[in-house]
């Protein structure tokens, strides 16, 4: 050390070092814990943000043919859950995902026949409606989920974070587990062809809340060796610059000129290139899932602050022209295909419409933060929250104060509002009347050709989605269902869906296939496993379920290493 000051990596001789105390850094520290190995474990951020991103998250989870599930009616299975997962990932590079198509395999399986026992062990336990999240393209061996599988855990991202946390910090009072907090990692150190160690800068302390960004000054220096080192550190999704670096252009279009921050500051893709530099294999970096609708939080606590709204499938979707997205484009159904027609016309906004009966029903807000009841685990909140006529609590602050939304009685009062707040052109009042009338012609028969209205239908035959998500079909301009809303909606930058290539136990791989010794990643830093299992696109429910199945196996794949 050349810091003046002890740190927490001085008089500790770890078996294994984790970079980075998100949620797969934390469940590979589990399970290295369990194994009875010592762990340090970096972070540049203070012990405010244990946890990291995942505490944040809703708290959803993939599973496959699970008891909640059928008790909804829903049949799943794992050759179903692994078509819909081919399907959606598209793999076609025989290098790049060489190992993702494992991964693939491997995931789903564990989500069919491990993932919930292994969870509801440690505690956790999930909502009783299952969520139909990402319900595709409309082929049955194309992108999308065929039966609702988002499992919504109670007490929401906080409370996966928990189950894992509680274990680690009985192993820190044990003397298992020392946290380096402030302990920024710059270099890998490499010996012989094998990771060995880190090296780094110590940071200035920092009181931050959790998610506020921190200061970069730097104190000092640290050195640390351990027989295997994990990288667990996040993807890119708060570096807009990598992003725009690797943004696919030719598959998605241009990229948007405006960005909003789906994750806080901290998430700045640092260690895909430190490691690459050590000799890692850095695959897939032009797969990435950023969602298109996002909103700016008018309570904010990063920069660029976003939230995702996690919509039904009954709001019109317009693109800035004021022209209705085609099939598949309709809300909750297909992520790349929407931000494709989106950005095809030159623009990187677009707009929801709907009205008030819609939005008490069919609006959700992705975050642990903007569901305080299911976060709080408070059942007499859920119930009254979500039952109450009204939109629940934080769905309305947004209505009411957010910068996208506008509240109108009128659909002409409506449009001067949208083109108040435009980034593009001015929408034309009579051509938007006329779409949404079209639609609204629609609604007298059981039957139609309008495929948004027939996806609905399908939706509400599912009784979990009838009961408690999607709102029977209406004329959106009928006063009675009033007032009017519309929802400017910008691109949300979320996960990254490549990163380093790893084998099945998350050892990282070098660029000619071999194992980069003594290195491990897992997390999103890793695409969640493999270098990329998702593939092209995210199924939902799977951000959490990979930095869970990834850390477990870099975790146990170390603690193996060190007894040996």
């Amino acid at each position: 050390m050349s810091s003046a000051a002890p740190t927490p990596t001085d008089d500790f001789t770890p078996d294994a070092i984790v970079v980075g105390a998100g949620l797969a850094g934390l469940v590979a520290t589990h399970e290295l814990v369990l194994a009875g190995r010592k762990v340090l474990v970096l972070d540049q951020e203070n012990r405010a943000n244990l946890g990291g991103q995942a505490f944040w998250s809703l708290g959803g989870l993939f599973l496959v043919d699970s008891p909640e599930q059928r008790r909804l009616g829903v049949k799943d299975s794992y050759e179903l859950a692994l078509q819909d997962w081919l399907g959606s990932a598209g793999f076609d590079r025989d290098d790049e995902d060489r190992m993702a198509r494992e991964w693939a395999r491997a995931y789903v399986r564990f989500a069919t026949e491990e993932k919930r026992d292994y969870l509801h062990a440690l505690g956790l336990r999930f909502t009783p409606l299952v969520g139909w999240a990402e319900r595709g393209g409309g082929l049955a061996d194309g992108h999308g989920n065929s039966v609702p599988r988002f499992h919504l855990t109670w007490g929401t991202g906080p409370e996966v974070v928990r189950v894992f946390l509680e274990p680690v910090l009985a192993g820190e009072a044990r003397g298992l587990v020392r946290f380096a907090f402030r302990h920024r990692v710059d270099e890998l150190i490499v010996e012989d062809g094998a990771v060995t160690g880190v090296t780094g800068s110590v940071l200035a302390p920092s009181e931050t809340e959790r998610g506020v960004a921190s200061n970069r000054d730097v104190l000092g220096e640290f050195s640390v060796h351990a027989p295997s080192v994990l990288v667990s550190s996040g993807g890119i999704g708060h570096a807009h610059d990598l992003i725009r670096r690797n943004w696919p252009t030719e598959r998605l279009g241009p990229c948007p000129e405006t960005m909003i921050s789906g994750v806080p500051a901290s998430v700045d893709g640092r260690m895909l290139g430190i490691s690459e530099q050590a000799g890692a294999a850095l695959v897939n970096r032009d797969r990435m899932w950023h969602y298109t609708e996002g909103i700016n939080n008018w309570d904010p606590v990063w920069p660029d602050h976003a939230i995702r709204i996690i919509p039904g499938p009954s709001s019109l979707w317009f693109d800035a022209n004021g022209i209705r997205l085609p099939a598949p484009c309709f809300p909750g159904f297909d992520t790349n295909a929407t931000m494709r027609q989106i950005l095809s016309t030159g623009y990187d906004y677009s707009w929801f419409v709907l009205d008030q009966t819609i939005i008490e029903k069919e609006f959700a807000l992705s975050g642990s933060e903007q569901n305080p009841d299911i976060t709080g685990k408070d059942l007499k909140l859920t119930l009254r929250s979500r039952l109450a006529k009204g939109a629940p609590g934080p769905v309305e602050a947004f209505k009411q104060h957010g910068v996208d939304f506008v509240v109108a009685d009128s659909l002409t009062e409506l449009v001067d509002g949208m083109n108040a707040i435009a980034r593009g052109p001015r929408l034309d009042a009579a051509e938007l009347e006329r779409q949404i009338v079209a639609r609204d012609r629609e609604v007298t028969n059981a039957y139609t050709k309008d495929a948004q209205l027939a996806a609905i239908g399908n939706a509400r035959r599912y009784i979990g989605d009838k009961a408690g998500r999607v709102v029977k079909p209406h004329r959106i301009l009928d006063p009675a269902h009033g007032p009017l809303i519309a929802v400017r909606l910008n691109i949300l930058t979320r996960k990254t869906l490549g990163g380093l290539q790893t084998d099945l136990d998350s050892q990282v791989l070098r660029p000619d296939g071999a194992v980069l010794s003594g290195l491990y990643a897992a997390g999103e830093v890793a695409g969640f496993g493999g270098g990329g299992v998702h593939g092209y696109n995210a199924l939902e429910g799977t951000f959490l379920g990979g930095c869970i199945f990834s850390g477990r196996a870099a975790g146990r794949a170390m603690a193996r290493r060190a007894r040996g």
